[in-house]
């Protein structure tokens, strides 16, 4: 039993593969996600198991090797590149004598220091709590049972239950607060929708460019950097693309192979700017030689949060690091945008993507011929204001007969929104 230090920057990581070398590329990433937790790494060890180690995940002869490293190298701190079990994390802390951070643990605390809003913090917090709620099972000092003495000795309970109750209540106040900022969030989106404003929501692996894009559309000043999870909370903006009608963009957190479960719990409110939108721009980082890969990465996450239906366009962004890279729009068989081809940084075939966008808001049109009565006054005026009536004519119980003309999209809003519009149709 050792009483865990406080703080830890000297970082000795870990890496195991099934079998075979590490993909270089996964290495590479797992230092970047070091790094940007603030870690000065020492070291990286590899090694090469089939299947993990029940007590240490790792092979009992590679442990006895880093516990000899650690402390000549001045080690505080191991991190694994895998998710590890509460009590592995345990014994590899007896083995090191130092702490132990898995990977999810390590996304974490990253989430943590990049987290600006009040929203953010609690649902940092929430992923964090629900995380060490597996792990408070003896592993300081603190959390041995309590002695009886002379006017002590009763029912009681042991500090690691206290702990835990704690920890409980905890997690539900963090909950009920973010039922409120939710709250708050859904109104606005129902302003959005009230107000017929398309919202379009950026969505891919983490340093794709996400950010970088998002600031080249709209002007804003969004931090963008290159690490891992520069952008955590959610901002959005309204721009309107030439030749088309207005569109909310939303700038979301970026995914990451292995996402912790956590994190997809605890962030699913501030997600949900994702799975509400009416089209999502997966920004792809074309350099990558991971980049297969990161997409199905991304399919994965928005298979879990329940956006894998919403309509996306692919952007192919950081064609300035290909020796031939070209903007460019493709399109599908039907002849709609389906992938761009830019550069965010340089500004190069973003008119290519405003044009989607553009024909993307205007959408498939629908035409449709209305029999409205001398009730329906209020739903003229609206057709009016919009500029979607074609022509009309007087019928003979007083209302009106017209013909509209409007964006596929702003019809499915329409008929959300005004339940006797399906009644009125003639054609």
């Amino acid at each position: 039993m050792f009483e865990r230090p406080k703080k830890g920057e000297r970082t000795l990581l870990v890496h195991q593969s099934p079998g075979g070398p590490a993909d270089p590329e996964e290495l590479h990433e797992f230092r970047e996600l070091a790094r940007a937790a603030g870690g000065e790494i020492v070291a990286l060890i590899g090694a090469t198991r089939a299947t993990p180690d029940p007590r240490f995940y790792i092979g009992r002869g590679k442990a006895a090797e880093i516990r000899e490293q650690a402390p000549e190298s001045g080690i505080e701190l191991v991190i694994f590149n895998h998710e590890l079990s509460p009590s592995q994390e345990r014994n590899l802390e007896r083995e090191f004598q130092c702490r132990v951070l898995d990977r999810t643990g390590l996304i974490l605390d990253i989430f943590a220091q990049r987290a600006q809003s009040f929203e953010g913090k609690l649902q940092v917090e929430l992923a964090q709590l629900r995380h060490l709620s597996t792990r408070l099972v003896r592993g300081w000092t603190h959390l041995e049972r309590q002695k009886g003495g002379i006017g002590l000795r009763g029912p009681g309970e042991t500090q690691l239950e206290t702990d835990r109750r704690l920890l409980q209540a905890r997690i539900a106040q963090i909950r009920r607060r973010l039922e409120r900022v939710d709250s708050q969030r859904d109104q606005g989106r129902k302003a959005r929708d009230r107000a017929e404003i398309p919202t379009v929501s950026l969505v891919g692996y983490t340093n794709a460019g996400k950010s970088t894009l998002f600031n080249a559309l709209t002007d804003a000043a969004v931090f963008a950097e290159d690490q891992l999870f520069a952008t955590l909370d959610p901002t959005l903006r309204r721009i309107e693309p030439p030749n088309g009608r207005a569109l909310v963009l939303a700038d979301t957190v970026g995914f990451v192979s292995r996402l912790p479960h956590e994190l997809v719990a605890a962030f699913r409110s501030t997600l949900q700017e994702t799975i509400s939108a009416d089209l999502l721009l997966h920004v792809i980082d074309t350099a990558s030689h991971r980049r297969d890969e990161n997409i199905e990465h991304v399919h994965e996450v928005l298979a879990r949060i329940g956006a894998a239906e919403i309509p996306c366009l692919q952007v192919f962004n950081k064609i300035d690091s290909l020796e031939q890279g070209e903007p460019r729009l493709e399109r599908d068989e039907e002849g709609r945008p389906w992938r761009v081809w830019i550069s965010a940084r340089r500004g190069d075939g973003l008119e290519l993507l405003l044009e989607a966008l553009a024909e993307f808001s205007r959408g498939d049109v629908v035409r449709k011929r209305l029999s409205l009565g001398p009730a329906d006054g209020r739903l003229r005026a609206r057709l009016f204001s919009k500029g979607w009536i074609l022509h009309e004519s007087i019928n003979d119980d007083g209302g009106w007969d017209i013909d509209v003309e409007l964006p596929l999209g702003d019809y499915r809003r329409l008929l959300k929104s005004e339940t006797a519009l399906a009644q009125r149709e003639i054609a």
